[in-house]
This record gives C-alpha cells, structure tokens and sequence, in this order.
C-alpha cells in the first residue's frame, strides 16, 4: 500500500464504504476483512469522543465546525417550503404486513391529504410506512436519513431525500420543521425523539405542539411508570402528562392534529 493511501487511512475519520481502497496483498485484504466486522468510523464518533495526549485529531475539531455548519445550511435550503410538517417516528425494524406499519400508512395518507407535508428518518420499516402513505396519495414525503456504522438505505418513497452525517443537525430538522409528532411503537431512538420533544415544550424552548402516541397497549406501560413513579416523585408536573396525546387510530390522530394546528383555515405554527 502506498505511503499516500496509509496516510488517507490514518488522517481521515470517513466512512470505508465511502472511500474504499482496494487491498494490493492478500493480508492487506484479511485485515481490511477483520476491520469490517469491529467498527465503521462516523463523523459522530469523531465529534463526540474525548481528545487523548496524542490525539491526531484534536486539531481538526474546529474545522468541523464548518461540516456541521454546511449540513445545517444545506437542510435549511432543502426544506424551505416545507411549512405544515408532521413528523412520523417509530421502529425500523417493524415489516411490511405488520399492524403497526399499516396504520402509519395509513397516517401518513391522511396527512397528505388533509394538506400536511410528512417528515421521517426516511429509512425503513414505520419511516417507510409513513413516507409511502404520503407519496401514494400525491403529498410531499420527506426523508432524514442517517449515517450510521450499519447501512440504513432510504426508502424509495420519499420526494424529499436528505442525508445527514450528525444526529444532531438532523434532530433539528425534525423539531425546526414539524408542527406535530406521531410516536408509533420503537425503541431507543423513537423514544430520543419523544423526549426530546417533550423536554423542549417542558422547558417552554418551544410553543406546544401535539405529540400523538399511536398505540395505547405499546404505550400503557410507560405511561404507568410515568405517573406512578415520575410523577409521585415530583420529578414532573401533572401538566406534563397532559403533554401527550394517546390513541389507536390514524384517523382521530390526524383529526386531533388538525384540531390543533388549523384555525380558520390556516395553520398554526408552533413557533407563532
């Protein structure tokens, strides 16, 4: 391997499948092999793991600054006209004949046609769900996707299809441009999004805006927990679990976000 090459390797924290190079030995190939099954290197990592004494990186945070500061430009650009966005959050991993995915098809249907743009993770699973409901009725579908150290490939039902490197240029995109979030059944990452939100109306950062969770045998549990120990602790507020809206139907999610954010015909932006 080239001097030039091993330098690119050392030097640049991207992604292999990105900037491949092609092994010139045999060894060179078993231990390309060995590094694919331990770890892919995401701009996350680089940002947001500690510098060390010899750190050959500590001197390039900064200039990360400027790719974080282009993504945020770049998602500014491209979602620009999207005014009445609802976001759909929910599991991956859930299949095409599942209940779950068929409601957020459903959902996401709905929305586009009462006049709502929709907004996932644009990858797989209730991201698809919701992104398909909107594209087969005509709406504007909306993909965020992520870089992760596994493929997450976009759906293909998505007539806005973004990419993202930061999780956190990304989580602005959802809040910044959504008047309204539906939670379908997830896990760790569904979950980051709901609280998030809920933290940031909480905290009175942003106005109140309706955050939908779909399901309330997924969700019963939590909601149990929630007031039998959050709250009897004094950790919350009551208030605050009126700060959720549960349901099992795509319909009456929609109508209750209409509700909410449509007066006299126009919307209501969260912001106003």
């Amino acid at each position: 391997m080239s001097e030039e090459n091993k330098k690119t390797i050392q030097e640049e924290p991207v992604l292999r499948h990105k900037t491949k190079i092609e092994p010139e030995t045999v060894a060179e190939a078993k231990k390309e092999q060995q590094r694919a099954l331990v770890w892919d290197f995401t701009e996350d990592e680089a940002l947001l793991r500690s510098p060390e004494p010899d750190d050959v990186f500590k001197s390039s945070d900064s200039w990360r600054v400027f790719r974080i500061m282009s993504e945020c430009v770049n998602g500014f650009d491209a979602l620009a006209t999207i005014t009445s966005g609802v976001s759909i959050f929910g599991s991956a991993r859930t299949p095409e004949d599942h209940k779950y995915y068929i409601a957020a098809r459903e959902t996401g249907k709905l929305l586009a046609e009462a006049g709502f743009e929709v907004i996932t993770g644009g990858g797989p699973g209730i991201m698809e769900a919701g992104n398909r409901g909107a594209f087969e009725a005509g709406g504007v579908s909306v993909g965020c996707n992520i870089e992760l150290p596994f493929e997450q490939e976009p759906n293909p039902y998505q007539t806005h299809e973004l990419s993202f490197k930061y999780f956190m240029i990304r989580k602005t995109m959802f809040i910044k441009y959504s008047n309204a979030y539906i939670i379908f059944p997830g896990g760790f990452g569904t979950m980051d999004e709901l609280f998030e939100a809920l933290t940031l109306i909480q905290t009175r950062k942003i106005r109140n805006f309706p955050v939908v969770l779909f399901d309330s045998a997924y969700w019963k549990g939590l909601l149990a927990w929630l007031t039998s120990t959050m709250l009897s602790e004094k950790n919350i507020s009551p208030e605050d679990l009126g700060l959720m809206y549960l349901t099992d139907s795509p319909q009456d999610a929609v109508d209750f976000i209409k509700e909410c954010c449509i007066e006299n015909g126009e919307m209501k932006n969260k912001n106003r």
